[in-house]
């Protein structure tokens, strides 16, 4: 792609979501959210394969459609209460609108359904805006509105949305969608506790980009897309395997991990706030989805020849790709745990 195109449409992607950040009218965030939208379209369609042709198509639809709810919503709210701010929403209809709307932009359970066949049409460096850079701008509205939701409601969502996410990823070879099962999981890890304390919501999703960056980063550098690739990338880089392994295991919340983190947290509040059934739900879920990570660490690790004789053993060929992003959010995704007091401290 032309550089000068590519630094404009990064540059709308940035000026998008800081609309909406900025932003505490209805009018202008539904703006911010449409030129992030418009903005990776091209991202996602440069490489003219049927595949990135067919999830661009399905991702524009879907974002258009949510985006067309929130403005109704928005309009809506408008119309009841004669201004356009968040702070001041008028009813059941319109913050349910809402929350369902911004849930589809997401990928929250049950409107789950488009993030994994989008994902798996995509090439592992747009995968990663996708599932990291595209989640800041709704999360952010929900952020904003959720003391109008209804709690039952947001309980029910993070429910569906750590179970759906766990099971769906069992069953899967495409690592693409095994990361897009794992965000969903994730989703519903951060909308549970977002009515007790938004400020672990927050956290939740600083720790989520994190682990998926290094994530999607290592299996760009191996250019690995399906488990049965992952069997051969020990013989040809063993450190860059086991850091991998390692980010797996963080991400399905393991300790002593910087994934057990958020997770650590968010069963702590729960327990505090008197629901220790949803906690016992959610600490299960993560058993389920800690299973699939487990999988793709066995592939890695503990698989040698004869088994993988269906996959090429690769050329041990220098790379040219950067690997200075990878090694930071690597450390990131595996070391912060220990500087959970100090985190809290700055988020409180």
């Amino acid at each position: 792609m032309n550089p000068y195109v590519l630094t404009t449409l990064l540059s709308s992607l940035g000026l998008g979501t800081t609309l909406t950040f900025a932003s505490s009218h209805w009018l202008l965030a539904w703006m911010g959210l449409e030129i992030n939208t418009l903005a990776i379209i091209p991202l996602m369609a440069q490489h003219h394969h049927p595949r990135a042709v067919e999830a661009t198509t399905k991702y524009f639809l879907i974002q258009a459609t949510a985006a067309a709810v929130i403005l109704f919503a928005g309009t809506a709210n408008a119309w009841a209460t004669g201004e356009w701010s968040m702070a001041n929403m008028s009813g059941p209809v319109a913050t349910t609108m809402v929350l369902a709307a911004l849930s589809l932009k997401v990928g929250l359970a049950p409107m789950h359904f488009w993030m994994p066949e989008v994902l798996q049409g995509l090439d592992l460096l747009t995968g990663l805006v996708l599932s990291t850079w595209q989640k800041l701008a709704p999360f952010a509205l929900i952020i904003q509105t959720s003391q109008a939701f209804d709690p039952l409601l947001l309980t029910a969502l993070g429910l569906t949305s750590t179970l759906i996410g766990g099971w769906g990823g069992l069953n899967q070879t495409q690592l693409r969608k095994v990361l897009a099962y794992s965000s969903i999981a994730h989703m519903g890890w951060m909308i549970i506790v977002l009515q007790y304390a938004p400020h672990l919501t927050f956290l939740a999703l600083l720790m989520y980009i994190l682990m998926t960056s290094a994530a999607f980063l290592t299996l760009k550098l191996s250019y690995a897309t399906k488990i049965g690739t992952l069997a051969t990338t020990w013989s040809k880089a063993p450190l860059l395997t086991a850091t991998a392994a390692l980010v797996f295991l963080s991400l399905g919340g393991l300790p002593p991990l910087t994934g057990f983190m958020p997770k650590w947290l968010i069963l702590q509040e729960l327990a505090k706030q008197g629901l220790p059934f949803t906690a016992t739900i959610m600490a299960l879920a993560a058993l389920i989805s800690l299973y699939f990570y487990l999988r793709l660490c066995y592939s890695m690790t503990l698989i040698i020849s004869p088994n993988t004789a269906a996959s090429t053993t690769p050329w041990r060929t220098q790379t040219t790709q950067v690997s200075t992003p990878l090694a930071l959010f690597t450390m990131m995704a595996l070391g912060l745990l220990p500087i959970t007091p100090a985190v809290t401290a700055l988020l409180i």
